[in-house]
């Protein structure tokens, strides 16, 4: 059984992301003063005497609104009310009670979950604020004082969600499992994969771009295995992006990444591949992630017997830098070749985890060798005295040879694809580390 899990709800801008990074411990969700900045539901963990706790971040709940994202946004609130073992409700003692929390009050008594009611704002120390006895109008039982920016009343706060929790169970500690980023260009399809892998309307999706804006993390389980999947933000070039909120999404995309084992990139086969799509795939590459290229919107496209392989070359040519990335043409909407996208992601994995033994990898480098002479320049030859594994994700290698400048990068390449084809090290990038070292003779 999973671990226990509290929704925080609440309407626009009561401090609910704020309050779920204190209690995380980290800036997972982006914090804004613009009403309306977190919109799916975000995921984060916190321990709370000795027993771990899934916390569910959502947008602000409009109950009336008929604005597209913000009716979605209502739909994420409930999906994380329906799910969850408690319900933190989010209010503000500064504006008081308003129409809308007594809307939001009334949705949740509906839903006969647990609720612990949070007034939070409350900043200032001794004495609440006369507004503060407003809220025990909402009928939810005795209001907890917090300050989610300074961090006031956060341990009351979990002490009253702490004796609502279910009983504890074994195997609550259960593991993410393979960690894979989806990233790309907004627009290119990113929600719609990770709703159509989980059967669930997980993350918000619209034609409008940037309707996606933190990193999102579901963990599924399939005949493959477990994954944690993270839907993030579509990266757009620096110059344009203006928009403070949007400027944050960029940067917990890469972060995404940084935390990520795996890389899927999406590219949208009805625009085509950009200048952007490389720079987006060169930050994986450069993060030593294994990566997979996942071309997107497949069955939007006029084919015929011979598109696939034109455009196969076109991503060839254009991603010539990590030939090591496999290719899958997918169709979110439809679920086409998503079995295949996860075959690669195991094979991408287990490449990126792989360890040779010495005596394997300069069985290897002999036989290269002497297939292909090491270069010469002036007289002087390359010699190469031995090779070893340093590490893994990325595999790397460090060469102990007589001269640096001698071995050339062309010569390193050979190498590389001699030790990808032996091995089967698909999916990943391969570092080398280059060691001078006299030859003693």
């Amino acid at each position: 059984m999973a671990n226990p899990v509290v929704a925080i709800v609440g309407r626009p801008n009561v401090g609910k992301s704020t309050l779920f990074n204190k209690l995380v411990g980290q800036r997972i969700a982006i914090v804004d003063d613009t009403p309306g900045v977190t919109r799916d539901r975000i995921f984060g963990q916190c321990e709370w005497k000795n027993r771990k706790i899934s916390l569910v971040d959502t947008g602000g709940i409009e109950p009336y609104s008929e604005d597209v994202i913000l009716r979605q946004m209502r739909r994420q609130a409930e999906l994380a009310i329906d799910a969850a073992d408690v319900i933190i409700l989010v209010t503000d003692v500064k504006s008081g009670v308003v129409a809308t929390d007594e809307e939001v009050a009334q949705m949740l008594r509906k839903s006969s979950r647990p609720v612990v009611l949070c007034v939070n704002k409350c900043d200032r120390v001794g004495d609440p604020d006369p507004s503060f006895y407003e809220f025990y109008n909402l009928g939810l039982g005795e209001p907890i004082q917090v300050s989610s920016v300074h961090g006031h009343g956060t341990g009351d706060l979990l002490d009253a969600v702490y004796e609502l929790l279910p009983e504890q169970t074994d195997g609550e500690d259960a593991d993410e499992g393979v960690r894979v980023a989806i990233i790309g260009r907004p627009n290119a399809g990113k929600s719609s994969l990770v709703n159509k892998i989980t059967g669930e309307n997980r993350c918000i999706v619209s034609d409008i771009a940037g309707t996606t804006r933190d990193s999102i993390d579901t963990v599924i389980e399939n005949k493959y295995g477990r994954f944690c999947l993270t839907d993030t933000a579509g990266i757009r070039r620096s110059r344009k992006i203006e928009d403070e909120v949007e400027k944050y999404s960029v940067i917990r995309a890469k972060m995404a990444i940084e935390r990520s084992d795996v890389c899927v990139i999406m590219i949208d086969a009805q625009a085509g591949i950009t200048e952007q799509d490389t720079r987006i795939a060169g930050l994986a590459h450069e993060s030593g992630k294994a990566c997979i290229i996942a071309v997107n919107k497949w069955d939007a496209i006029e084919k015929n017997d011979k598109t696939m392989n034109e455009y196969r070359k076109k991503l060839e040519t254009d991603f010539a830098y990590m030939s090591y990335a496999p290719f899958v043409f997918i169709s979110a909407k439809t679920g086409q070749r998503i079995d295949r996208l996860f075959e690669l992601i195991m094979m991408a994995v287990n490449s990126a985890a792989m360890r040779i033994t010495t005596g394997m990898l300069n069985d290897l480098l002999a036989d290269a060798v002497a297939r292909v002479q090491p270069p010469t320049d002036k007289g002087r030859r390359l010699k190469i005295m031995y090779v070893t594994q340093a590490s893994v994700k990325p595999p790397t290698f460090v060469f102990f040879v007589n001269s640096a400048e001698l071995f050339h990068f062309s010569y390193q390449r050979y190498l590389e694809n001699r030790i990808r084809e032996t091995f089967g090290m698909q999916g990943t990038p391969i570092r080398f580390i280059v060691r001078e070292r006299e030859d003693k003779k």
